[in-house]
């Protein structure tokens, strides 16, 4: 059936030395681990601890996010498999065009432009909330109409600050991905100082009556009812609660958007100068590391100030100033602005690299895979991304649609995990670099732990994902399964 061609791993690679298509291989462990890290400290660190805390799982908020890490961690070793294995831009896209068939790579492939896209502009929503905070501490104060989109906030016309950002990010993009890992690796080193600071002052001012108790017991609260009832709750028809063990699980479901960008480095694949070593390392480097930060700082902030007093739009800063510091809110205030400009950034990065994949498979219009002559990058669909991107951050308010950033991200886990199963069995002679240990056993736990985490979401994430894979589908139905390249070299036979 031809909904389900699979393109071999042959034939993938071999798309990678077409002239036309060809991208420069410029990235070593180092950079790929340092994309890694600098996606995935963001939002997470500087936004959501707060948030979570205050709502859902109370200082126990640090198991929420070690649990979340050992989800990604399990995606993790399948996704390093895949990635050594079949280096090619992509990620998940191309992983299931190998294994489960065309119609799934390209089911996978729209959601992660659901993913990759809409999370870029909501963490370029929150740059520049930190933007005007820290613009506000100067004594400079930007209108309403530039900081809000229409409908929100006094006046808003257009949020001019996260716009800007991102066409700044696209230029960079398109100049080269050498020089945004050389811009990546300034700007992480300054938010894991700020991080590390957070960690090592915050500890003077931890007072061990906040975390009592440490798991607050369960109780019913408004942030979980109607269509905000986590799925899990509403399907077993449990009062839906926050705190206790389901608001730590609850929050593992919010917390997850902290590692997203971990499978980022897989898009890169193609741009690693050995991919078989190098792309192991940055996966799995990348998220032990962030994983060891996040759950420090959430124990340090939740030990700081009470988890009922948390702020949910700037947790890190404010805490410092309920301590009467300040100071440190000011320079944790500039590391937010710098760190959630580099996830803006490698967002924008394995979101063109995604679209470039697929329209060289002939799925999307064969223009958007031209690489530049001289820069060696995407950069149509990094432009046309770029721009769609600019748009959503500027004009659309987002803070409701990041969940369905969360459940594009673990359906696109599950299939990676289904994946590695079945191409052990359907392809067990092509040499493999990693091997993800204890196969089907890990694929297996990766795929109930997405499960988990994903029917811990709210009703009304799945209702929006759902219609987003059906729009998916007919875009499929009435352009991708007609010109795809593997259907018009059958054709050509």
């Amino acid at each position: 059936m031809d909904l389900f061609r699979t393109k071999s791993v042959e034939q993938s690679i071999s798309d990678t030395e077409v002239k036309e298509h060809r991208l420069r291989r410029d990235l070593g462990a180092l950079d790929l681990l340092v994309f890694g890290v600098g996606v995935i400290i963001g939002t997470g660190i500087f936004v959501l601890t707060g948030q979570v805390a205050r709502e859902k799982a109370g200082p126990a908020v640090a198991l929420s996010f070690l649990i979340a890490a050992v989800v990604c961690g399990l995606a993790a070793l399948c996704y390093a498999e895949f990635s050594s294995t079949v280096p090619v831009a992509g990620s998940a896209y191309t992983f299931s065009y190998a294994t489960l068939g065309e119609f799934p790579a390209w089911i996978i492939g729209w959601d992660l432009i659901l993913e990759l896209a809409l999370g870029a502009a909501v963490v370029a929503v929150g740059w520049s909330g930190y933007l005007d905070s820290l613009l506000a501490s100067a004594g400079i104060h930007l209108p309403a109409a530039m900081l809000n989109p229409p409908g929100q906030g006094r006046g808003g016309v257009l949020n001019v600050p996260a716009v800007l950002i991102v066409l700044l990010v696209t230029g960079v993009l398109v100049a080269g991905v050498k020089i945004s890992s050389r811009v990546n690796v300034v700007v992480v080193t300054i938010k894991v100082s700020i991080v590390l600071l957070v960690i090592v002052a915050g500890l003077f001012f931890v007072k061990s009556a906040n975390y009592h108790p440490f798991i607050p017991p369960a109780r019913s609260t408004p942030t979980v009812a109607g269509a905000a009832t986590p799925l899990v709750q509403a399907l077993f028809g449990v009062t839906p609660v926050s705190f206790g063990w389901p608001g730590i699980f609850a929050a593992v479901a919010i917390v997850f958007f902290a590692y997203i960008g971990f499978d980022i480095v897989a898009t890169a694949a193609e741009e690693a100068r050995l991919p078989q070593r190098d792309l192991p390392i940055g996966l799995l480097g990348s998220l032990v590391v962030t994983a060891v930060l996040y759950a420090a700082v959430s124990l340090v902030v939740v030990g700081m100030q009470h988890y009922s007093e948390l702020s949910i739009a700037a947790p890190l800063a404010d805490a410092f100033k309920a301590v009467g510091h300040p100071g440190f809110a000011t320079i944790i205030s500039i590391g937010a602005v710098a760190g959630l400009t580099t996830v803006v950034l490698i967002l924008l990065l394995g979101q063109s690299r995604v679209f470039f994949a697929m329209s060289r498979d002939g799925l999307l219009p064969a223009w958007l895979s031209a690489v530049h002559p001289r820069f060696g990058t995407p950069y149509r669909s990094t432009l046309i991304m770029g721009c769609v991107v600019a748009v959503l951050a500027g004009l659309i308010p987002l803070a409701k649609l990041a969940e369905l950033v969360n459940i594009g991200t673990l359906f696109a886990f599950l299939v990676v995990s289904v994946g590695v199963v079945i191409l052990r069995r359907t392809r067990p002679d092509l040499p493999r670099a990693f091997r993800t240990p204890l196969v089907p056993l890990i694929p297996a736990l990766s795929v109930l732990a997405c499960l988990f985490v994903m029917l811990n979401l709210p009703v009304e994430t799945w209702y929006r994902f759902l219609a987003w894979m059906v729009v998916g589908a007919v875009l499929y139905f009435t352009y991708g399964r007609s010109h795809s390249r593997l259907q018009t070299a059958r054709s050509e036979v």
